[in-house]
């Protein structure tokens, strides 16, 4: 089933990326990227610090700063481009700069709304963020749309929401760290990994494209990201990649609030109530526990031949998505992968630099699985941050 909104959708979006360059409201909306809420969070002394990310295995040996925390809402537009709201996490160093270089860490495939950097101070985003921020960087981890306290559900591996709601949120973060007297840089520096790696290219190529006029990217450095959709999906199908039957679920409930896969979850579940697993407010353990361990037996006969002969609206979305890589930085970029990795399986980093042109660095951080890829990746993500002046 196509969706019926799709032309209406691509209209009213279309408009809402025109005005993406300033931020500017349509007339009688509000404007994208306003700040309307901050909650300020506990900080950490340069120790506390230290003893965080030595917790969660992330690398120490930047720490030169304590941190101050900040929960954020912000105003942007949902998939069809209508005014909402999202939510995120700033992160300040504290020091006596009067400029700080932003960075943009865009998180992984995050199931429950629970989990995202800005409410989880125990979850490995929100000390990625500190390991940033404590580095001496300003740091802005959008929780994207439909998580943390954002309304709705979110639009999983979605390009084009993750870089409307990531933008917004940089722009939200600049006020605020405005309103401390602090100026942002106006290069932004982007890194993520998993859907996070996939959002730091859609992310860059917006801000390489003008999106706003205040804002130059300055590099990329994504990791493990799901480059080549219609490849991943394929060995998801096959149960060829760790956690597919997550995965697919996850894609299939999304994809279809946003291009129309099924009319009834029966057409696409054996067991159709597992969609409601997929609402944001299960945790993953629950939704882990709700399903099979097999896409075989996740998805009906019939749904899983239309997921391996994709067509129509699918195979549209599916050929944007291969595509988000598709452009040419005009700033240091660096691919970050692991050979080891089960779950984004490598060949997306090389899919990633092809269409690059060839000449962007691949770095393998090694046989490790795919969460150890953003803890080898990050220390290497920040000296080549650092370079960039």
């Amino acid at each position: 089933m196509i969706s019926t909104r799709t032309k209406t959708a691509a209209a009213v979006l279309s408009a809402a990326l025109l005005l993406a360059s300033t931020g500017a409201a349509v007339a009688g909306q509000p404007r994208r990227g306003q700040l309307v809420g901050v909650t300020e969070l506990d900080g950490l002394a340069t120790a506390s610090v230290t003893e965080l990310l030595a917790a969660k295995g992330l690398d120490t040996a930047r720490v030169s700063h304590g941190v101050r925390p900040y929960k954020i809402t912000y105003r942007t537009v949902d998939p069809d481009g209508r005014p909402t709201t999202a939510s995120g996490l700033v992160v300040l160093p504290v020091s006596r700069a009067r400029t700080l270089k932003p960075v943009a860490w865009l998180h992984g495939t995050t199931v429950y709304r629970g989990d995202v950097a800005s409410v989880n101070a125990k979850g490995t985003d929100r000390a990625i963020a500190v390991m940033l921020a404590s580095a001496g960087y300003a740091v802005v981890a959008p929780d994207y749309l439909g998580l943390g306290e954002g309304p709705g559900a979110h639009p999983y591996v979605d390009p084009d929401s993750a870089a409307t709601a990531s933008i917004d949120a940089l722009r939200a973060g600049r006020t605020l760290t405005e309103r401390r007297g602090v100026r942002f840089a106006e290069r932004v520096f982007l890194t993520g990994h998993s859907q996070g790696g996939q959002s730091t290219m859609a992310v860059g190529r917006e801000l390489q494209r003008g999106a706003d006029h205040r804002m130059r990217l300055g590099a990329l450095a994504p990791i493990a990201g799901p480059y080549a959709m219609s490849a991943s999906l394929r060995e998801a199908l096959a149960d060829k990649v760790n956690f597919a039957s997550p995965y697919v679920g996850y894609l299939t409930t999304s994809w279809n609030r946003l291009h129309g896969l099924y009319s009834d979850p029966a057409e696409a579940f054996q067991k159709p109530s597992v969609e409601q697993l997929f609402d944001g407010h299960h945790t993953s353990e629950q939704v882990f526990r709700g399903l099979p361990d097999k896409v075989h037996k996740l998805l009906t006969p019939e749904f899983h031949r239309k997921l391996s002969n994709p067509s129509g609206a699918l195979r549209r979305a599916l050929d944007k998505a291969d595509r988000v890589c598709d452009w040419r930085p005009a700033v240091p970029t660096t691919l970050y992968m692991a050979s080891g990795d089960g779950d984004v399986l490598p060949f997306n980093a090389a899919h990633c630099a092809r269409q690059l042109g060839g000449r962007v660095p691949v770095v393998d951080v090694g046989q490790v699985d795919h969460n150890t890829a953003a803890t080898r990746a990050l220390p290497q993500v920040l000296r080549a941050f650092d370079s960039v002046t």
